[in-house]
Order: C-alpha cells, then structure tokens, then sequence
C-alpha cells in the first residue's frame, strides 16, 4: 500500500522521532509503516519533511491491539527466521528469493559485507496461507527454476529495487521533478548525465534525491556492495529506468520549468568624439609667440638679427 498523504491538518503535528515514540515504534519500524501507508504523514510548512498529525496519532492509538497490532504489520524477519515462519529449510527459502517468489523490503551488511535480506513476516504468512503456493513449499523445485538457479539468477536486488522505486514514487506525492529522482536514484550518475544533459537540472534531481542510509564511508568497499544492490546492473532495468526518467524529466520541464537568470541588459559605451582624443604619438608643438604686424615689427625683427655686440669701454 501507498503511504497516504493528507492534507495539512490545524492541529499540531510531530516530528518523525516524536511521532515514534508516541506510537511505540522504532524509528526504523516508523519510517517502514509510513512506506507501506500504515501512518499517513501531512507536510511540513516550513518544508522540512514529513509529519504526523496528532489525530493521526490518536487514530493509531485508538485501535485494537495497539501497539502490537501496528508492530506486527511492519514486523521483519531474516532468512532463518523466515524459513521457520514458511515452515521450510533455509536453503530452500533463499532458492525461492532468489526466483523472486518472496521479494525483501529490507537489507544491511553485517561487519563481513555480507548482505541480510529482510522479509515482511505477515507478507510471508499470507503467502504460506495460499493454496496456489504450497507446491512450492513442497516437494522437488521444478526442472526449469532448478537450472535457473544453477545458472546464477538471483532476482533478490532487483526486486528490491523495484519495491524500493514503488515506495520512492508514491512518497513523490505527483511532484514532478521527486519522481525523476525517484527514477535517477537507481541508475548510474553517468546514464542520468545522458538523459539530462543540463547541470542545472541535475542539480535540481540531486536536492529531490531520497535520504538514504549509508552503508559505510564513501568509496568503502561496503559502500560498493551497498551501490551494486542499489544501482541497476541488468541491461532490461537499466532501458526501461532510461526511457522512464526521459519521459518524467519531459513532464517535469513542461509543468516546472526552472527559473533561468534573465540576461543582463548591455548599455551601448558611445564612443568618445576624434576632436577630444589627442592624436598619441604626434610631437606637441609649442605655440610661439607672435609679433605685431606692420613696420613696427619688421623693425623689431631686423633688430634683433643686426644688431651688434658692443663691448664696453673702460676710461
């Protein structure tokens, strides 16, 4: 089931570690119950996630059984305990995950690396409740999954991920641009660079990302097997998330555009007028000095080219 959004309640609203506490859950118990719609959440006004109404709250607490009741329904268990429930070996159980008959919702690494797939227990009752399974649960596996198996098909981490998508894509409440994330967060960053080309609008699917848990430091080599189960490997998966995340980033540009910086406007610098620039590189003259036209100042300049040199005379 969807985790049910609804809208902004009057009342006061919790915070998810609150909001777990108040119905005696674990936090991973919580955010599990709120995946598979078991708590409805409304959205935080100042746009930090997700809440939990108090009327949510008291309706949860209102019903039979709580809390038991609720914690039964995110109830999980491991592969032993799993085959216990089934009432079958554990070699057989994993060959039944592996054919993606019982598909996980859950994993971590233990301090081997090795990876603990956890399964729904009341999906699991269900399942050993239907008649149509019980010659899975009996007797020899069939001929043509026995050599599926001995090939290597293991469908554990892609049906993971494909539940993992379903959760991602409903908790996206029709946003456009969280369903492409929802939809980038299981492909490689290099196919995503090729369906969206603009950084830009890389940049906004990375802010829509889901949190996730980190499974180690960064580039450790538990956070590489952690990336292998996350990350679409099979050439089928990785088309169809491809053409999906195409189509959704389409949607996304026709509903959400993102605002681009407009460009600023240029003022045209006017030149400056030839007459006011002096002309660089030309000698400047000194303007000389002019004289009185006429006799008066041929005279004058007669004058001082004849004129001679009179010593002075000592009595």
């Amino acid at each position: 089931m969807a985790a049910e959004n609804v809208p902004a309640p009057h009342g006061p609203t919790y915070a998810p570690a609150r909001a777990a506490r108040e119905l005696a859950l674990r936090r991973g118990e919580f955010d599990l119950a709120v995946r598979l719609g078991h708590i409805r959440t409304v959205p935080d006004e100042g746009g930090g996630g997700r809440r939990v109404s108090s009327a949510e709250i008291d309706r949860l607490r209102a019903r039979t059984g709580f809390p038991e009741a609720l914690r039964g329904r995110v109830e999980t268990v491991g592969t032993r305990e799993a085959a216990e429930l089934l009432e079958i070996s554990p070699g057989r159980f994993t060959r039944l995950a592996r054919l993606g008959v019982v598909v996980p919702v859950t994993f971590y690494l233990n301090r081997y690396r090795a990876v603990v797939w956890h399964y729904l227990a009341e999906e699991l009752r269900q399942f050993a409740a239907t008649d149509d399974n019980k010659p899975l649960l009996t007797g020899r596996t069939p001929t043509g999954l026995r050599e599926q198996l001995a090939e290597g098909l293991d469908l554990r981490a892609r049906n993971w991920r494909g539940r993992q998508l379903g959760f991602l894509l409903r908790e996206a409440d029709g946003r456009p641009w969280a369903r492409a994330a929802a939809l980038a967060s299981l492909l490689d960053p290099a196919h995503v660079a090729e369906i969206v080309p603009d950084p830009d609008e890389r940049a906004r699917l990375s802010r829509s990302l889901p949190r996730t848990m980190p499974h180690g430091a960064p580039g450790s080599a538990t956070a590489q097997v952690a990336e292998r189960i996350t990350t679409a490997v099979e050439p089928d998966e990785i088309g169809w998330l491809r053409a999906d995340l195409a189509q959704t980033v389409a949607e996304a540009r026709a509903r959400q555009p993102l605002p681009r910086p407009e460009p600023e406007a240029t003022v045209p610098v006017k030149a400056p007028s030839p007459l006011a620039v002096p002309r660089t590189g030309a000698p400047h003259r000194q303007e000389q000095p002019r004289h009185p036209r006429g006799l008066l100042g041929r005279l004058r300049r007669a004058g001082r080219r004849t004129a001679p040199h009179r010593e002075t005379e000592h009595v």
